[in-house]
């Protein structure tokens, strides 16, 4: 089952972000997540969030995926929210 997690930034957030984007960059590449990426301000230059599309049994499974991201570890995000989701259009094969 896919997932949708929507993990906002601590308003202080930014320099946490760029200080482990390195870091969250590499652990998406062997974390197997299909989607990722980030949220963005009004002007569309700063980031703010993340949207990643993760695929887990159950919600549990999800928290433990995320839970190993190293802006979680960080503490950067305010909240999160994780919602079974359904990939209809751009489905790999």
């Amino acid at each position: 089952m896919h997932f949708a997690v929507i993990l906002t930034d601590r308003k202080d957030g930014l320099p946490i972000r760029l200080a482990n984007r390195p870091a969250h960059i590499e652990w998406l590449k062997s974390s197997g997540i299909p989607i990722a990426g980030p949220f963005l301000d009004e002007t569309g230059e700063g980031m703010i969030g993340t949207l990643l599309i993760v695929e887990a049994d159950d919600e549990a499974g999800v928290v433990a995926i995320i839970d190993n991201d190293p802006y979680a570890k960080a503490d950067l995000f305010e909240s999160r929210q994780i919602r079974p989701w359904r990939w209809v259009v751009g489905k790999p094969a």
